[in-house]
């Protein structure tokens, strides 16, 4: 209600319309024609109705949030007219409640309620029976409450903001319902009960209506989670078994079920479809719409339930037979997320981990030069490489032809790789890097090695093994001996000594039964079970020996 003018706004439905499946064929063309016939709603009303959400963007939105839901908690409780002061105390008890609710005293709250109002959220009248004293009545109590369009527009953000995908499940003692209403039709319609027929063509939209959006909600749910498995693997873990189970006992109902509602159907129909049609148009209580209107408007929800639940072709699957695919599916696709994530955690390193790794190498790039030769070499993308090569008989191809009619040419792998056309750079090989000093230092290194190494073995000799224990490089020359000796075993031949020469000195292994050699070393003792070791000086392997120690 606006001052100077009366906005009648009926919804197209009206009393007891139905907003579900049954109507889905050609629903876009009735809701652009009930938008043109819709009674008061003309630009100025659709104006007003877009303001009552102008608090959503404010800048101090929260603040408005909460005043508002201090109005619902008010009309909840059968408080519907509310003064400053009231709505003061109502936001106290919820700031005691919630900790995210602002404290009233800091607040404007006249501001506010005089900006809800502007909105068209609020409705603001005069009270002045709360007036003690002259003084007050001349001041005027203003008093507030909700508008009806305020009200909706309240309750559809707030269902916005508590929606949670905790209630996402699929309804699967719903089909027993759907197939004892549509007996309850068919007999109601055989009996002439127009008022039965309503009754039970609205229960089945509103059923219908409710799986279809279950059903929706949950598959979303199971494509963000697939998407967002990464984040917490340990909730999806923690309750696969309850969703893989929730999934085939859904497909095991829907299955069960079919072939009966398709039955079912059929025989509604057997009972007369037009008189249905005519008792169901005939009781409808929307006063704004034609006979003509309401008749075909039931015709074609009727046409939607039968399309949902038995196609009229044989060939043409029905609603209930996609959502019984897409359970199968989404089974799938749950189970392949299960093999996703197991492997992610067999392997020690999840995606996330490597993600939040790479982001953080990104952080911490000192240039921005650096940060895309990071970007190349971890993605190896960079910029595309453009080639061309002409077509070695070029006027065997017409000109009329297009790209895709003519035929290919080939590139050779050095030009596409490397830019670069084969036998470019005068025929002439490349130069060899010899680099002497680093050949040098390695030859070096690799010298002074073998030196450590020869110095050990000599001191292998001259040490009675057993005795006292070895250093760590007398211990790695024997290890690498006792390595050259066992590589040396022929299978089927046991009880053949194993011997290794190498720096000098020569290593054996004699077989013995039911003894063992025990040689102690800086990091423990070395036990060899069923040998005997031996040391001793290799004469073909003294002038090599000599030799290092000489250098």
């Amino acid at each position: 209600m606006s001052v100077g003018r009366l906005v009648v706004a009926v919804h197209p439905g009206g009393c007891g319309g139905l907003s579900g499946p049954l109507g889905r064929v050609g629903g876009a063309m009735e809701e652009k024609r009930a938008s043109r016939t819709a009674f008061g709603l003309d630009v100025f009303g659709l104006d007003d109705r877009m303001r009552l959400f102008g608090y959503v963007t404010a800048d101090n939105r929260l603040a408005y949030l909460w005043v508002l839901r201090a109005f619902d908690a008010a009309r909840a409780n059968y408080h519907v007219l509310l003064h400053t002061s009231d709505v003061a105390a109502a936001l106290a008890g919820l700031h005691g409640a919630h900790e995210d609710c602002p404290d009233p005293d800091d607040l404007e709250l006249p501001r506010l309620l005089d900006a809800l109002v502007d909105w068209g959220v609020l409705d603001r009248g005069q009270d002045g029976t709360r007036a003690t004293t002259l003084a007050e009545y001349r001041n005027r109590h203003s008093v507030y409450q909700f508008t009806e369009a305020g009200f909706r527009a309240h309750r559809a953000v707030e269902s916005v903001l508590t929606a949670t995908m905790d209630d996402t499940t699929l309804s699967r003692l719903v089909f027993a319902d759907l197939l004892a209403d549509l007996a309850a039709l068919a007999s109601a319609n055989a009996a002439g009960d127009a008022e039965e027929v309503y009754r039970k063509l609205n229960r089945l939209d509103r059923a219908l209506a409710d799986i279809a959006e279950r059903a929706a909600r949950f598959y979303h749910m199971l494509g963000d989670l697939s998407r967002t498995n990464d984040a917490r693997p340990e909730t999806f873990l923690a309750h696969k078994d309850a969703l893989l189970a929730h999934l085939r006992d859904f497909h095991d109902e829907l299955q069960r079920y079919t072939p009966r509602l398709r039955e079912a159907v059929y025989a509604v129909e057997e009972t007369g479809l037009e008189r249905m049609i005519e008792a169901a148009a005939e009781v409808d209580e929307r006063i704004f719409r034609t006979p003509a209107e309401r008749l075909a408007d039931w015709r074609r929800r009727w046409d939607g339930l039968r399309s949902w639940l038995a196609p009229p072709g044989s060939d043409q699957l029905s609603e209930a037979d996609r959502l019984a695919d897409a359970t199968i599916s989404a089974i799938g696709d749950v189970l392949a997320l299960l093999r996703r994530v197991t492997e992610a955690r067999r392997g020690g390193v999840s995606r996330e981990s490597q993600l939040r790794h790479l982001a953080a190498w990104f952080t911490a790039a000192g240039s921005q030069e650096a940060a895309h030769a990071l970007f190349d070499a971890a993605f190896g993308l960079g910029g595309p490489r453009h080639v061309g090569v002409a077509h070695s008989d070029p006027e065997a191809i017409p000109t009329r032809h297009s790209w895709w009619e003519a035929p290919a040419v080939e590139l050779s792998r050095t030009l596409v790789e490397a830019g670069r056309a084969p036998g470019q750079g005068n025929g002439r090989p490349a130069r060899v890097e010899r680099a002497p000093e680093s050949r040098a230092r390695l030859r070096e290194a690799q010298l002074a090695q073998e030196r450590r190494s020869a110095q050990a073995a000599a001191g292998l000799v001259e040490l009675a093994l057993g005795a006292e224990p070895l250093d760590e490089p007398q211990t790695a020359v024997l290890l690498r001996m006792l390595d050259i000796a066992l590589a040396a075993r022929v299978p089927g031949r046991a009880g053949v000594a194993l011997a290794a020469a190498a720096y000098g000195i020569r290593l054996t292994l004699t077989p013995a039964a039911g003894r063992y050699t025990a040689v102690p070393t800086a990091g423990g003792t070395l036990y060899l079970d069923g040998f005997t070791l031996s040391v001793d000086p290799a004469g073909h392997t003294a002038a090599r020996q000599r030799e290092l120690v000489a250098v």
